[in-house]
């Protein structure tokens, strides 16, 4: 017995909605098990309700040595990281998208090879440089590295968002004397703000969850961030806190969800630049 199209068109549906809800359920239960081990003073691996509802898990881990300096850390880290990104990634990102030459494409596809670099096969070569110049177990260091890690990426980013912003309101205000740099700063960054929404948000997360640039040029163990002191949750023999660790999981994922609530908005509200080009 054939089937009509719209019987077709319905199965296809329910396939469609029960995959998506099998990769939904996979995404859930480790967030599930985070919050339910959090309050569960006899938390393990399993996902569980917790016999009793307590907060012990997180003052044992909100102290100074364990959540609050690594913590602090990690945002003087991951904060000057992406300060210095976007700052660096707008400025190399401008003459690309506005100027064109021969070398623009051959510098691209060496920005999207950079992009594809595992950061483990240039440590070796940048712990060695470290050392030469000082900067090792610094924290200007870790920020310079971090920056630059994350810059190639950030430069096609902040490029195709750059594009989107019509050139003919750069050439107005040159015709009123700007200059690039105050065309830049003045009409082309604040008409692609979602864009640096974006760049900024993308370059801070993944700064905030690398564990193992910091461990690499911080030796000082009041200078590691919160994504290096989270291992300390992991014993020796295989003896793991599990609620604390998943109430300082909840703690250190904090500043990441508050920072993409806060520029949601930006992100969602499109370049408006309706009726900033009449014809």
């Amino acid at each position: 017995m054939s089937r009509t199209p719209s019987s077709r068109r319905t199965i296809h549906r329910l396939a469609a909605d029960a995959g998506l809800l099998v990769v939904a359920a996979a995404f859930s239960l480790p967030l599930l098990w985070v919050i339910l081990s959090s309050l569960d003073p006899s938390a393990n691996l399993q996902v569980q309700i917790p016999d009793g509802v307590t907060l012990d898990n997180f003052d044992a881990v909100l102290t100074p040595e364990i959540t609050f300096t690594p913590l602090l850390n990690s945002l003087l880290l991951c904060g000057g990281g992406t300060l210095l990104t976007v700052a660096c990634a707008a400025l190399a990102a401008y003459p690309l998208s506005r100027f064109r030459s021969r070398l623009n494409r051959p510098f691209l596809l060496t920005i999207l090879f950079a992009t594809s670099l595992p950061v483990t096969a240039i440590m070796v070569p940048v712990y060695a440089l470290f050392v030469q110049v000082n900067l090792i177990d610094t924290m200007e260091g870790t920020i310079f590295f971090f920056a630059a890690s994350q810059l190639p990426f950030a430069i096609w980013l902040m490029k195709n968002f750059m594009d989107g912003v019509p050139k003919e309101l750069e050439e107005a205000a040159w015709t009123d004397g700007a200059s690039s740099l105050q065309s830049l700063l003045r009409i082309v960054l604040p008409l692609m703000g979602p864009g640096v929404a974006v760049v900024t948000v993308f370059s801070f997360v993944m700064m905030w969850g690398n564990f193992f640039v910091p461990f690499m040029l911080l030796l000082t163990p009041d200078q590691m961030p919160a994504a290096v002191s989270i291992n300390e949750f992991f014993g020796n023999r295989g003896t793991v806190v599990y609620g604390q660790l998943a109430a300082f999981s909840i703690i250190y994922s904090t500043p990441v969800i508050l920072l993409y609530v806060l520029v949601a908005r930006r992100m969602g509200g499109g370049f408006a630049l309706s009726g900033a080009v009449k014809g």
